[in-house]
């Protein structure tokens, strides 16, 4: 090894107990593994407060408790909970529980559910995608969709009636469209079968999840730390959406069964619950609020992406902040160098730190999160989907209503489906409106169709609207979303003027494309056979 380590010795027995739950006994990296959790967590809570490295820490202190238990990371939840007591209440300290994380799979969720898990930005998430997974099968004799238990008769009824028509809708007019798209775009010579048919199937699905209600469920994959899960609980408790509340009382059982420590105080009166009620509370005195002073105001017409606010000055900023980690100089000083600076010199500075990128994954430094841009997006729900899993940037989005009107793709039209989707957003614009009716506003939701449009905001600075925008408007990317994309790209140029930062995102696309997925099946074949 070519970095000098005061190597540690350990007798044969402590290397026998450490060989367990080490990776390595030599060098100065190692990875944990079959513990638990809290003792995880407690063990690198308590290395903070100690001049021992980590594996005499464990043997000191730790490894007697754990062979007692059993061992590995079956060992019993009372005594990692003991282990891991130990700790948090003699430092108090709440990042303790960022130190252990668990893999949790969360099936059956509605797509207004998925919104929910998927709001916290710290926890990484992977959910079944509308892309690649047609709809029409019935599991257990029904289509996949939630039907929310606050519905009364005969409303539920009518619901599942509607729903289930919806879905009939959708599964008629997958192998129309299969074979619509086959006809307009015959395979090319050199492309095999099998990319062929998976070109063609993204394309349909694609085009038909509009079709699709917000009640559609899916699969979603979440990996996070216990305080993660703590702050997605404690909202999801106080979610005015029996769905969201009945889940997160499953999850807290799973959970506990993995980090029980970690989780004590969600469901504690005094500590969880009054801190749901207080996320309750809030969010109903401004929905009192914007009713009061904003509810009789019409909304005014609107393009589908619109730059509300920018720093007019923020390519200068970036310019100053790019020139901060190589000078000797303060901040304030490097903006007034920057703003003295003509534009050509300006674009020398950036074309400098941003370099040659080989790819969109080499992206400059943090000189780039120096400015920032608010776009208030007003597109069909199932871009929003997409769009909403950026969670590093801040992004809000208002209840899904038939209000804004929804969207028709083309190729519909041109496969002579209108007449079809309108019926499907006629019944399910009147379905939301009789749930509504009945007091049901945040149920009603459930009933409207992705195409409809949801407005939301995004705001973001330079670093992830590069990230977003390089990424959204890839070739294989769907139209909805590459447009609201490209749509930034060109206010960030030419609204905000910020051309060099525009000029910066080398890998925006622009192109159009006729057959999204091609290119990237193409490559996944030829990874295949390599």
């Amino acid at each position: 090894m070519s970095v000098w380590y005061a190597t540690e010795g350990f007798t044969a027995d402590e290397r026998a107990i450490l060989s367990a739950h080490f990776t390595s006994l030599e060098g100065p990296v190692f990875a944990l593994i079959d513990l638990p959790e809290a003792v995880k967590g407690a063990l690198f809570a308590r290395y903070s407060r100690s001049t021992k490295s980590l594996r005499r820490l464990f043997l000191d202190e730790f490894a007697e408790d754990v062979a007692d238990a059993g061992g590995g990371s079956s060992m019993g939840s009372a005594r990692a909970e003991k282990l891991y007591d130990r700790v948090f209440v003699e430092y108090g300290d709440d990042s303790v529980a960022q130190l252990g994380g668990v893999h949790l799979a969360c099936e059956g969720a509605s797509n207004v559910l998925t919104k929910v898990l998927e709001w916290g930005r710290l926890m990484a998430y992977l959910e079944q995608s509308t892309r690649y997974i047609p709809y029409d099968d019935q599991p257990g004799g029904r289509y996949r969709y939630h039907v929310p238990k606050e519905l009364p008769e005969p409303l539920r009824q009518r619901y599942v009636v509607t729903l289930d028509r919806v879905f009939d809708t959708y599964r008629a007019w997958l192998p129309r469209l299969r074979d619509f798209f086959a006809a307009r775009f015959p395979r090319a010579e050199g492309d095999s079968e099998p990319v062929y048919r998976m070109t063609i199937r993204a394309k349909t699905l694609d085009t038909l999840r509009g079709l699709l209600p917000a009640a559609t469920t899916s699969n979603v994959g979440i990996f996070a730390t216990g305080q993660a899960y703590e702050q997605l609980l404690l909202r999801m408790r106080a979610h005015p959406l029996a769905e969201v509340r009945d889940y997160a009382d499953v999850m807290l059982v799973e959970l506990r069964k993995v980090i029980p420590a970690f989780l004590r105080r969600v469901d504690l009166a005094e500590r969880g619950g009054v801190w749901s009620s207080y996320l309750a509370e809030t969010r109903e005195a401004v929905r009192e609020m914007a009713e009061r002073f904003a509810g009789a105001t019409a909304s005014e017409p609107r393009d589908e992406v619109t730059l509300v606010d920018f720093d007019p000055d923020g390519e200068v900023k970036v310019v100053a902040a790019a020139l901060y980690a190589a000078s000797r100089l303060p901040d304030d000083q490097l903006l007034a160098i920057a703003r003295r600076l003509t534009h050509e010199e300006r674009l020398q500075i950036l074309s400098a730190y941003v370099g040659k990128r080989a790819n969109r994954r080499h992206r400059p430094g943090r000189a780039f999160e120096r400015t920032a841009y608010r776009f208030d997006v007003l597109t069909d729900y199932g871009a929003f989907r997409d769009l909403q899993r950026h969670r590093l940037l801040t992004l809000e989005w208002q209840r899904l209503t038939p209000r804004h009107g929804y969207v028709v793709p083309v190729a519909v039209e041109d496969a002579g489906g209108r007449e079809d989707w309108e019926r499907v957003m006629e019944d399910s614009a009147r379905l939301h409106d009789a749930i509504a009716d009945a007091e049901l506003p945040e149920a009603a939701s459930y009933a409207v169709a992705m195409a409809y449009r949801v407005r939301f905001y995004m705001d973001m600075n330079a670093r992830e609207a590069m990230h977003v925008i390089e990424l959204r408007t890839a070739p294989q990317g769907h139209p909805a979303y590459r447009r609201v994309c490209q749509t930034m790209h060109r206010l960030i140029a030419e609204r905000a003027g910020h051309r060099a930062i525009a000029a910066a995102m080398t890998f925006a696309d622009h192109s159009e494309v006729a057959l999204e997925r091609l290119e990237s099946e193409r490559a996944a074949e030829r990874r295949r056979r390599s």
